[in-house]
Order: C-alpha cells, then structure tokens, then sequence
C-alpha cells in the first residue's frame, strides 16, 4: 500500500487548469490541501480539489494567497479527509507561524472505520509538513502551549455544541429587536471546557460577521444553518467583548486573539473597561464569571475609587448592593455567563447567593446550559468527585479507577518536585502549585524564601502573567491566581498549614493565621460582611479543589498537616 503524496502548486487559474490535466485525481478523489502566502494559511478537503481551487480563486478574501500543497492517498476517504483538515488546522493555531483564516465551524471530531491506523499516517503527514517549513514546533510543543489550548479551533463535544447552537440562534432571534435584553449561563465543574466554549462563541460572532459567500459550508456542520446572507448583516457591526477577571488568563487570552485574524482586534476586557466604555456592547462574554467581585476593598485603593464612581454614574446612586455583574448587565443587551461558584476563593468575589438567583433566571427563560464531561482531566469525572471529596469532612473509602491517571501522595517534597522534573521533562507542563499557606518573602527580593519544608527552599512565583511559560516556573511554586483557568499536564500540590484536621473534632478547619492571601481573608467593612472562619474554610476548600483539577495526565500532593496527611494516607493504603 502506498503512502501520501504531497502535490505543489500556484495558487493560479493556470496552474489549477495545468494540475487538471495532469493528475487525474485532482478532479475527483477526496483530499486534504492548504492554501496560504507565508503569513495567511486556509486548510481545507473536499472531493474535488480541482472545483474547490476553483471557488477560492473567486474569493476575495484569499487573493494574496499564493501557494497550494495537496495531500493525497489512495487510502483517503471523506471522514479520513476531515479528520485530518481538522487536526491541522488545529496544529497551526496552537503553532503560531501562521494566520489560519479557517472558521471554526468545520472542526470536528467524529470516530470511524480503521481511525487510529489514519493517525499514524496522519503523525507523518505533519512531519513532513513541518520538514516544508510548515511549522516550527513538534506536536507535543504545540500541544502544552496557550496557543493551541486557548485556540477557538477546537472540536466541541455535544453538549457544548448544543449549548453553543442554542445561545446563537437565540442571539440571531434576539437581535432582530433592540429592545431585548438577555442573559444566558454555561455551568460546568472544572475541566468541562467553559473558556473554550466562551472563545468559540467570540469567534463564530465574527466569522458570522465577515464570512464568505463563495466559501462553501460544511453541510454537516452544526453550525452550518447559521451561515446565511442574512445573519451576517445581523453580526456584522456588533459591539461584542470577552470579559477575563483574572490578569494572567485575560493576557493569555488575548494573545492568542491577536494570532486569529478573525479576532486579532477583539475586545478582550476588565469589568472596569466594559462599565467605562464610551458605548454600550450587544454582547458580553463573561469568562470565570464566578471571579467578579462585589462591593468593597478591591485588590488597589484606585480600584476601590473607581467602583463607587462607576456605580454612581451607571446607576445614579450609590448603592452598595450592586456589583461588577450589575454593571456588565447594565452595558449589554445581551449577556453570556461561564461560571462555576464552586471557584470562588475570595471574600470580594460576588456571594454564591448572588449567582443561585442568576441561575434559576437563566433557568427559567430556558438559557442555562450545564456542561458534565469532563474535557481536561484523563481520570474523568470520577477522579473530580474524589478530589472534591478529599478535601472535605465526607472523604471518599476508596480510590475510584482512574485509568492512567496518576494520582500519589508525597512524605518528602523534595521527591515530589523531583518528580515534576521527571515528567516535566517527559511530558512538559509539570509544576507545582500551593495553597497560599506561606508569606511571599520573596517578592521585596529580600534573599528569603517562601516555602521551607523538608529541607527543600521554594519561591512563590516570580511573573503573575504567564507563569507556566516562564523559565524560571519549572523551579517555583504556581498560587491559584496564576493558574485557575489553565491546565498542566502534572500539578503537584503543596496542601499547607492553612487547611488541617482539628484534634477535637476531627473535622476539617481554616487555620487563619497561616493563610497568607490578605485579600483572601479580610471582612468587606463596606458592607459590613464578615469573613467568618466558615467562610475562610470555604474560600480555602475551593482553592485546593482547584489546584487538585489542574493536572490533565496527574496529580501528586504533599501535605504539611500531619493529621490530614495520615487521613489521606489510610485512603491509599486501604485501597492497596
């Protein structure tokens, strides 16, 4: 059986009509090609290249292409041909070199006959387009980078497909009245996909702007009916943005945006730019919904300033009651949440409450989407429910199956890190994280460090944009407000002295004196809301619930309580 051939063309009538009469199945068998300049690349299939070259040379948004490679094999057939035009596109967006014009409505990923034989050949084709120069990075680099895990191109699993087609043919009913206002919500635990459901939604809004009507759309798509003369005029001249709470995940993000052509300008935003901007948006993104926050002493006294002013000008009073949520809903007609209130770990974050009463609105009107598959961490949701449970006063009896997941607990931290080294080098994107259970010392670049234990001298991380990337991460310690919102391949948590077992009761407790996150604990005096250590067991609880999902392929944890340790280790060695 023979292999791939790559065929090398212009991107010109001519050169089409040479090709026509020179390989007879450029015409009729299906294929996978790339058209691009350098900078601009369009991947597609079809059954006849000979057709579609034809259609794109009418297109003008691809007339600076210049160049056309074209896959064939004698082995391909329609669903080969998909899968692999989805991967690629796929592996240039998370790589970088280039632009991918594509829209993402086409990205699929559907099982078939002999699948995972194609994929070798499929590993070979790349190889040999990266040889042509086509990338510059191996598929395990592209795939541990925010490129390609923050890409609008991925292939949604059903329920974020529905939820996606449901939120669009709302938006495509709605914005025929101006009047209409709305909101709609996606909850999901950890993992199930809520920001890439968020950037999906950002980049069908556009490619719905500025789509092409020569460009043909996959028939069975799911998102195909949406494509139609009469919805771009709907889309075209939205005012529509992403709100990231956090600093590091809303630089992350819109990095990414600036190498998607159809989002490179984007609106990626603060809560405070949305509530000062000069005009009113048609449709908000809320990303890491949970993590806005409420009345009170924000993270800067300039911040705190301008909450009261925004509010007095928005709302004509100043009303402690309303929050950064009021004000985005005060700017938007139309209003799309991704939350998860089980993320909340500070005071100043909107109350749960506050959420409970969003959701059953949602709810009600029939726009609230829960999302239950677990997408990031290989355990599945069983593995979820045993962390959920390992850090609470119901602990599990038994570790579930998990597969190759790989789940350990540490006596020595030194061998825990050492083994995030291990696989780091392995796998790539192994590190640890913490519970905010030490003071950072280190940041007045005192010569302290912030976590002594065993022998073992760590720092807090050194950048809070990035840090995963950074050079310097592999040998520091990640806190949750530089990786909520982002996966590792293998997380090794630090569980320290802020959450113990208290000797009298046997029940989990906040020890406040060994939590170190001031903006963490404080009481919201402008409300007159006190941190109870309830509250703090809560906040705290969540922090490590989501340390602990962080890890795709594994997670490995150290425990400074001795009483929670031993708790642990029964577990484990009652389940041996």
């Amino acid at each position: 059986m023979t292999g791939f051939e790559i065929e090398e063309l212009r991107f010109t009538p001519d050169s089409v009509e040479e090709t026509r009469g020179r390989l007879p199945r450029f015409s009729n068998w299906p294929v996978v090609y790339l058209i691009e300049d350098g900078h601009d690349i369009y991947v597609g299939e079809t059954g006849s290249a000979d057709r579609r070259m034809r259609q794109h040379l009418k297109s003008e948004q691809k007339q600076h292409l210049k160049e056309v490679r074209i896959v064939f094999d004698e082995r391909f057939n329609g669903s080969a041909c998909l899968d692999l035009e989805s991967l690629l596109i796929r592996l240039l967006g998370g790589d970088g070199k280039y632009e991918v014009l594509n829209r993402n409505e086409g990205i699929t990923n559907q099982d078939y006959f002999q699948r995972s034989e194609y994929n070798d050949t499929f590993k070979e084709i790349f190889e040999e387009l990266r040889g042509r120069g086509y990338f510059e990075r191996s598929i395990p680099e592209i795939e541990n980078s925010d490129l390609f895990k923050l890409s609008p191109f991925k292939a949604l699993n059903t329920e974020q497909g529905i939820a996606v087609l449901d939120i669009m043919e709302g938006l495509v009913e709605d914005l025929q009245h101006p009047d209409v206002r709305t909101i709609a919500a996606i909850q999901g635990d950890p993992g199930t996909g809520k920001t890439i459901v968020g950037i999906y939604l950002m980049k069908l809004m556009r490619d719905l702007a500025v789509f092409d009507p020569t460009d043909e759309v996959e028939g069975d798509s799911m998102f195909s009916d949406l494509f139609v003369e009469g919805n771009r005029g709907l889309f075209s001249d939205l005012r529509i943005g992403l709100v990231i709470p956090q600093k590091s995940l809303r630089k992350s993000i819109s990095k990414v945006f600036k190498k998607v052509p159809a989002l490179s300008d984007a609106q990626v935003l603060t809560p405070y730019e949305v509530a000062e901007a000069e005009e009113d948006f048609d449709v908000i993104v809320v990303d890491e919904a949970h993590r806005l926050t409420q009345r009170g002493a924000q993270a800067h006294g300039t911040l705190t300033a301008r909450y009261g002013e925004i509010t007095r000008r928005l709302f004509g009073e100043d009303d402690l009651s309303i929050n950064q949520l009021d004000w985005i809903r005060k700017r938007s007609r139309h209003t799309i949440l991704l939350l998860d209130t089980a993320q909340s770990v500070r005071p100043m974050d909107i109350e749960p409450e506050v959420f409970e009463r969003v959701l059953a609105e949602t709810r009600e009107q029939k726009r609230l989407y829960p999302l239950d598959t677990q997408m990031r961490v290989k355990g599945g949701k069983e593995y979820l429910e045993f962390a959920r449970a390992l850090i609470s006063d119901d602990p599990p009896w038994k570790i579930p199956d998990l597969g190759d997941y790989e789940f350990e607990l540490f006596d020595d931290l030194g061998a825990m890190h050492q083994r995030i080294r291990e696989r780091d080098a392995q796998f790539g994107l192994a590190r640890l994280v913490a519970g905010y259970a030490w003071k950072w010392r280190s940041k007045g670049k005192t010569g302290l460090h912030d976590i002594e234990l065993d022998g073992v001298a760590l720092d807090w991380n050194r950048s809070d944009v990035d840090w995963i990337a950074s050079k310097t991460s592999l040998e520091e310690v990640g806190s949750i407000h530089t990786v909520q919102g982002y996966d590792l391949n293998y997380a090794g948590v630090i569980i320290g002295g802020d959450l113990r077992i208290d000797p009298e009761t046997g029940r989990l407790v906040a020890d406040r004196k060994n939590y170190f996150d001031r903006n963490g604990k404080i009481d919201n005096r402008t409300r007159g809301q006190t941190t109870t250590d309830e509250d703090l067991l809560r906040y705290i609880t969540n922090v490590y619930r989501v340390l602990l999902t962080r890890g795709m392929r594994g997670t490995y944890i150290y425990v400074a309580d001795p009483s929670l340790r031993c708790r642990i280790r029964h577990l484990l060695e009652h389940d041996s």
